[in-house]
Protein backbone atom coordinates (compact mmCIF):
# COMPACT_ATOMS: atom_id res chain seq x y z
CA UNK A 1 0.00 0.00 0.00
CA UNK A 2 2.97 2.31 0.44
CA UNK A 3 3.43 2.96 -3.26
CA UNK A 4 -0.16 4.04 -4.05
CA UNK A 5 -0.37 6.18 -0.90
CA UNK A 6 2.95 7.91 -1.62
CA UNK A 7 1.95 8.48 -5.23
CA UNK A 8 -1.31 10.17 -4.21
CA UNK A 9 0.53 12.41 -1.75
CA UNK A 10 3.13 13.39 -4.33
CA UNK A 11 0.53 14.04 -7.04
CA UNK A 12 -1.31 16.29 -4.58
CA UNK A 13 1.74 18.56 -4.61
CA UNK A 14 3.48 17.79 -1.32
CA UNK A 15 7.29 17.92 -1.56
CA UNK A 16 8.63 14.46 -0.83
CA UNK A 17 11.71 12.72 0.54
CA UNK A 18 11.92 8.97 0.01
CA UNK A 19 13.93 6.03 1.26
CA UNK A 20 13.53 2.30 0.64
CA UNK A 21 15.91 -0.63 0.99
CA UNK A 22 14.82 -1.49 -2.56
CA UNK A 23 16.17 1.29 -4.78
CA UNK A 24 13.75 0.39 -7.56
CA UNK A 25 10.82 1.29 -5.32
CA UNK A 26 12.19 4.83 -4.94
CA UNK A 27 12.89 5.42 -8.61
CA UNK A 28 9.43 6.54 -9.85
CA UNK A 29 9.15 9.11 -7.06
CA UNK A 30 12.62 10.49 -7.66
CA UNK A 31 11.85 10.78 -11.37
CA UNK A 32 8.83 12.93 -10.44
CA UNK A 33 10.95 15.24 -8.29
CA UNK A 34 11.25 13.56 -4.88
CA UNK A 35 14.52 13.86 -3.00
CA UNK A 36 16.33 10.61 -2.17
CA UNK A 37 17.58 9.92 1.37
CA UNK A 38 19.99 7.27 2.57
CA UNK A 39 18.16 6.23 5.75
CA UNK A 40 14.90 6.51 7.62
CA UNK A 41 16.58 8.97 9.99
CA UNK A 42 17.51 11.19 7.04
CA UNK A 43 13.92 11.19 5.83
CA UNK A 44 12.79 12.29 9.28
CA UNK A 45 15.37 15.09 9.48
CA UNK A 46 14.16 16.50 6.17
CA UNK A 47 10.40 16.09 6.72
CA UNK A 48 7.53 17.40 8.83
CA UNK A 49 5.54 14.19 8.38
CA UNK A 50 7.05 10.71 7.90
CA UNK A 51 5.12 7.72 6.56
CA UNK A 52 5.98 4.02 6.66
CA UNK A 53 4.23 1.04 5.06
CA UNK A 54 5.95 -2.17 6.10
CA UNK A 55 5.07 -5.89 5.96
CA UNK A 56 5.81 -6.92 9.58
CA UNK A 57 5.73 -5.51 13.09
CA UNK A 58 9.44 -6.27 13.43
CA UNK A 59 10.17 -4.07 10.42
CA UNK A 60 8.05 -1.25 11.86
CA UNK A 61 9.85 -1.37 15.19
CA UNK A 62 13.30 -1.43 13.59
CA UNK A 63 12.48 1.41 11.20
CA UNK A 64 10.92 3.57 13.90
CA UNK A 65 13.21 2.92 16.87
CA UNK A 66 16.34 1.19 15.58
CA UNK A 67 19.72 2.70 14.80
CA UNK A 68 19.35 5.06 11.87
CA UNK A 69 15.60 4.93 12.31
CA UNK A 70 12.96 7.63 12.32
CA UNK A 71 13.34 8.46 16.00
CA UNK A 72 17.00 9.34 15.40
CA UNK A 73 16.03 12.05 12.92
CA UNK A 74 12.59 13.30 13.97
CA UNK A 75 12.40 16.95 14.97
CA UNK A 76 10.28 18.70 17.56
CA UNK A 77 6.65 18.67 16.46
CA UNK A 78 7.30 16.08 13.77
CA UNK A 79 4.68 13.41 13.07
CA UNK A 80 5.36 9.78 12.22
CA UNK A 81 2.46 7.94 10.54
CA UNK A 82 2.56 4.16 10.19
CA UNK A 83 0.00 2.74 7.76
CA UNK A 84 1.03 -0.88 8.29
CA UNK A 85 -1.36 -3.34 9.91
CA UNK A 86 -0.07 -4.28 13.33
CA UNK A 87 -1.06 -4.56 16.96
CA UNK A 88 -1.94 -1.59 19.16
CA UNK A 89 0.75 -2.28 21.77
CA UNK A 90 3.64 -1.65 19.41
CA UNK A 91 2.46 1.72 18.07
CA UNK A 92 1.60 2.86 21.59
CA UNK A 93 5.10 1.98 22.74
CA UNK A 94 6.58 3.78 19.75
CA UNK A 95 4.35 6.79 20.42
CA UNK A 96 5.60 7.02 24.01
CA UNK A 97 9.20 7.16 22.80
CA UNK A 98 8.37 9.85 20.26
CA UNK A 99 6.63 12.00 22.89
CA UNK A 100 9.94 12.06 24.78
CA UNK A 101 11.28 13.96 21.76
CA UNK A 102 8.23 16.26 21.58
CA UNK A 103 7.20 14.43 18.42
CA UNK A 104 4.20 12.26 17.59
CA UNK A 105 3.68 8.72 16.30
CA UNK A 106 0.24 7.59 15.10
CA UNK A 107 -1.33 4.56 13.42
CA UNK A 108 -3.33 4.99 10.23
CA UNK A 109 -3.93 1.65 8.46
CA UNK A 110 -5.83 1.78 5.19
CA UNK A 111 -8.38 -0.15 3.15
CA UNK A 112 -9.84 0.11 -0.33
CA UNK A 113 -13.16 1.34 1.06
CA UNK A 114 -16.71 0.56 0.02
CA UNK A 115 -17.51 -1.94 -2.76
CA UNK A 116 -18.01 -0.26 -6.13
CA UNK A 117 -15.63 2.60 -5.34
CA UNK A 118 -12.99 3.57 -7.86
CA UNK A 119 -9.70 1.64 -7.57
CA UNK A 120 -7.24 2.97 -5.03
CA UNK A 121 -6.97 3.78 -1.36
CA UNK A 122 -10.12 5.13 0.28
CA UNK A 123 -10.58 4.27 3.96
CA UNK A 124 -8.13 5.50 6.59
CA UNK A 125 -8.53 4.44 10.22
CA UNK A 126 -6.35 6.74 12.28
CA UNK A 127 -5.44 6.54 15.94
CA UNK A 128 -4.19 9.93 17.09
CA UNK A 129 -4.83 12.87 19.38
CA UNK A 130 -7.40 15.20 17.84
CA UNK A 131 -4.76 17.95 17.43
CA UNK A 132 -2.49 15.66 15.41
CA UNK A 133 -5.41 14.30 13.41
CA UNK A 134 -6.40 17.82 12.36
CA UNK A 135 -2.82 18.69 11.42
CA UNK A 136 -2.62 15.62 9.21
CA UNK A 137 -5.95 16.18 7.48
CA UNK A 138 -4.56 17.90 4.33
CA UNK A 139 -2.26 14.93 3.74
CA UNK A 140 -4.92 12.34 4.60
CA UNK A 141 -7.28 13.90 2.06
CA UNK A 142 -4.65 13.41 -0.63
CA UNK A 143 -5.20 9.65 -0.59
CA UNK A 144 -8.39 8.92 1.37
CA UNK A 145 -12.03 9.94 1.14
CA UNK A 146 -13.33 7.85 4.07
CA UNK A 147 -11.26 9.14 6.96
CA UNK A 148 -12.16 7.76 10.37
CA UNK A 149 -10.73 9.25 13.56
CA UNK A 150 -10.73 6.07 15.65
CA UNK A 151 -9.63 7.73 18.88
CA UNK A 152 -6.24 7.63 20.61
CA UNK A 153 -3.10 5.96 19.30
CA UNK A 154 -3.59 2.22 18.74
CA UNK A 155 -7.29 2.42 17.95
CA UNK A 156 -6.66 2.60 14.22
CA UNK A 157 -4.82 -0.72 14.41
CA UNK A 158 -7.68 -2.27 16.36
CA UNK A 159 -10.21 -1.12 13.74
CA UNK A 160 -8.11 -2.63 10.94
CA UNK A 161 -7.60 -5.92 12.81
CA UNK A 162 -11.34 -6.23 13.37
CA UNK A 163 -11.89 -5.48 9.67
CA UNK A 164 -9.44 -8.23 8.66
CA UNK A 165 -10.77 -10.74 11.18
CA UNK A 166 -14.38 -10.31 10.03
CA UNK A 167 -13.33 -10.46 6.40
CA UNK A 168 -11.40 -13.71 6.85
CA UNK A 169 -14.28 -15.28 8.77
CA UNK A 170 -16.84 -14.23 6.17
CA UNK A 171 -14.66 -15.55 3.36
CA UNK A 172 -14.45 -18.97 5.01
CA UNK A 173 -18.21 -19.01 5.58
CA UNK A 174 -18.80 -18.18 1.89
CA UNK A 175 -16.47 -20.99 0.82
CA UNK A 176 -18.34 -23.48 2.99
CA UNK A 177 -21.77 -22.27 1.87
CA UNK A 178 -20.96 -22.39 -1.84
CA UNK A 179 -19.44 -25.86 -1.59
CA UNK A 180 -22.51 -27.11 0.30
CA UNK A 181 -24.90 -25.69 -2.28
CA UNK A 182 -22.95 -27.09 -5.24
CA UNK A 183 -22.78 -30.53 -3.64
CA UNK A 184 -26.53 -30.34 -3.08
CA UNK A 185 -27.02 -29.77 -6.80
CA UNK A 186 -27.38 -26.00 -7.32
CA UNK A 187 -25.37 -24.11 -9.96
CA UNK A 188 -22.65 -22.04 -8.30
CA UNK A 189 -23.63 -18.81 -10.11
CA UNK A 190 -27.22 -19.21 -8.95
CA UNK A 191 -26.00 -19.68 -5.38
CA UNK A 192 -23.79 -16.64 -5.69
CA UNK A 193 -26.64 -14.44 -6.84
CA UNK A 194 -28.96 -15.78 -4.11
CA UNK A 195 -26.43 -14.78 -1.46
CA UNK A 196 -25.07 -11.62 -3.08
CA UNK A 197 -28.45 -9.98 -3.64
CA UNK A 198 -29.81 -10.61 -0.17
CA UNK A 199 -29.16 -9.28 3.30
CA UNK A 200 -26.10 -11.46 3.82
CA UNK A 201 -24.57 -10.07 0.64
CA UNK A 202 -24.84 -6.57 2.03
CA UNK A 203 -23.54 -7.65 5.43
CA UNK A 204 -20.34 -9.19 4.11
CA UNK A 205 -19.93 -6.64 1.31
CA UNK A 206 -19.38 -9.09 -1.54
CA UNK A 207 -16.72 -8.11 -4.04
CA UNK A 208 -15.41 -9.33 -7.36
CA UNK A 209 -12.88 -11.87 -6.12
CA UNK A 210 -15.43 -14.69 -6.17
CA UNK A 211 -16.26 -14.48 -9.90
CA UNK A 212 -12.77 -13.37 -10.95
CA UNK A 213 -10.87 -16.09 -9.10
CA UNK A 214 -13.06 -18.83 -7.64
CA UNK A 215 -15.45 -19.31 -10.57
CA UNK A 216 -12.60 -19.28 -13.09
CA UNK A 217 -10.12 -21.26 -11.01
CA UNK A 218 -7.48 -18.66 -11.86
CA UNK A 219 -6.28 -17.29 -8.55
CA UNK A 220 -4.56 -14.20 -9.86
CA UNK A 221 -1.48 -12.76 -8.11
CA UNK A 222 -2.28 -9.81 -5.88
CA UNK A 223 -0.37 -7.23 -3.89
CA UNK A 224 -2.28 -8.39 -0.81
CA UNK A 225 -1.10 -11.93 -0.33
CA UNK A 226 -2.27 -14.77 1.87
CA UNK A 227 0.94 -14.38 3.87
CA UNK A 228 -0.02 -10.82 4.76
CA UNK A 229 -3.57 -11.88 5.66
CA UNK A 230 -2.23 -14.55 8.01
CA UNK A 231 -0.13 -11.89 9.71
CA UNK A 232 -3.18 -9.65 10.18
CA UNK A 233 -5.53 -12.38 11.38
CA UNK A 234 -2.81 -13.80 13.63
CA UNK A 235 -2.34 -10.43 15.34
CA UNK A 236 -6.12 -10.14 15.78
CA UNK A 237 -6.30 -13.60 17.38
CA UNK A 238 -3.35 -12.75 19.60
CA UNK A 239 -5.19 -9.62 20.76
CA UNK A 240 -8.25 -11.76 21.48
CA UNK A 241 -6.22 -14.09 23.69
CA UNK A 242 -4.68 -11.15 25.51
CA UNK A 243 -8.10 -9.64 26.23
CA UNK A 244 -9.80 -12.95 26.99
CA UNK A 245 -12.11 -12.78 23.97
CA UNK A 246 -12.89 -16.16 22.35
CA UNK A 247 -12.50 -15.95 18.57
CA UNK A 248 -13.64 -19.36 17.36
CA UNK A 249 -14.17 -18.41 13.72
CA UNK A 250 -11.08 -16.22 13.71
CA UNK A 251 -8.88 -19.10 14.85
CA UNK A 252 -10.41 -21.46 12.30
CA UNK A 253 -9.83 -18.87 9.56
CA UNK A 254 -6.18 -18.56 10.62
CA UNK A 255 -5.75 -22.33 10.48
CA UNK A 256 -7.26 -22.48 6.99
CA UNK A 257 -4.96 -19.67 5.84
CA UNK A 258 -1.92 -21.39 7.39
CA UNK A 259 -2.83 -24.68 5.71
CA UNK A 260 -3.06 -22.88 2.37
CA UNK A 261 0.33 -21.23 2.88
CA UNK A 262 1.81 -24.65 3.67
CA UNK A 263 0.49 -25.78 0.28
CA UNK A 264 2.68 -23.12 -1.32
CA UNK A 265 -0.06 -20.55 -2.02
CA UNK A 266 1.16 -17.82 0.31
CA UNK A 267 2.56 -15.28 -2.10
CA UNK A 268 1.57 -16.23 -5.63
CA UNK A 269 -2.22 -16.05 -5.50
CA UNK A 270 -5.07 -13.93 -4.21
CA UNK A 271 -6.30 -14.66 -0.72
CA UNK A 272 -9.44 -16.52 -1.87
CA UNK A 273 -7.14 -19.33 -2.98
CA UNK A 274 -8.19 -20.84 0.38
CA UNK A 275 -11.40 -21.88 -1.42
CA UNK A 276 -9.36 -24.63 -3.08
CA UNK A 277 -9.03 -26.35 0.30
CA UNK A 278 -12.79 -26.26 0.77
CA UNK A 279 -13.38 -27.65 -2.72
CA UNK A 280 -11.01 -30.53 -2.02
CA UNK A 281 -12.55 -31.25 1.37
CA UNK A 282 -16.11 -31.19 -0.01
CA UNK A 283 -15.25 -33.05 -3.19
CA UNK A 284 -16.80 -30.39 -5.45
CA UNK A 285 -15.70 -27.81 -8.00
CA UNK A 286 -16.80 -24.19 -7.79
CA UNK A 287 -15.94 -23.52 -11.43
CA UNK A 288 -18.59 -21.76 -13.48
CA UNK A 289 -18.81 -21.89 -17.25
CA UNK A 290 -18.50 -18.72 -19.25
CA UNK A 291 -16.73 -16.69 -16.55
CA UNK A 292 -13.67 -14.81 -17.80
CA UNK A 293 -11.70 -13.01 -15.03
CA UNK A 294 -11.12 -10.10 -17.38
CA UNK A 295 -14.87 -9.70 -17.86
CA UNK A 296 -15.96 -10.37 -14.30
CA UNK A 297 -16.73 -6.73 -13.51
CA UNK A 298 -19.10 -6.69 -16.48
CA UNK A 299 -20.73 -9.84 -15.14
CA UNK A 300 -21.26 -8.19 -11.77
CA UNK A 301 -22.62 -4.98 -13.26
CA UNK A 302 -25.32 -6.90 -15.15
CA UNK A 303 -26.61 -8.37 -11.88
CA UNK A 304 -27.40 -5.25 -9.80
CA UNK A 305 -28.79 -5.48 -6.29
Amino acid sequence: MGGPVAECIQVAGFPMVVFDINADAQAPFIERGARAADSAAAVARLSDVVYTALPTQEAVEKTALGSGGILDGIGKGGIYVDISTGGPDLIRRIAARFRERDAWAVDAPVSIGQPGAAPGVHEIMIGADREVFERLMPVLKAYGDQIIHAGPVGNGCICKLVHQLIGAGCSQAIAEGLSLGVKAGVDVKVLWEAVRRGLVGRMVMMHDHIPTSVFSGKYQPTVFTLTLLRKDVGIANELGRKLGVPLLVGNIAEQVITHSINRGWGNGSGYVVTYRLQEEAAGVSLRASGVDPAKAKKYISTHPD
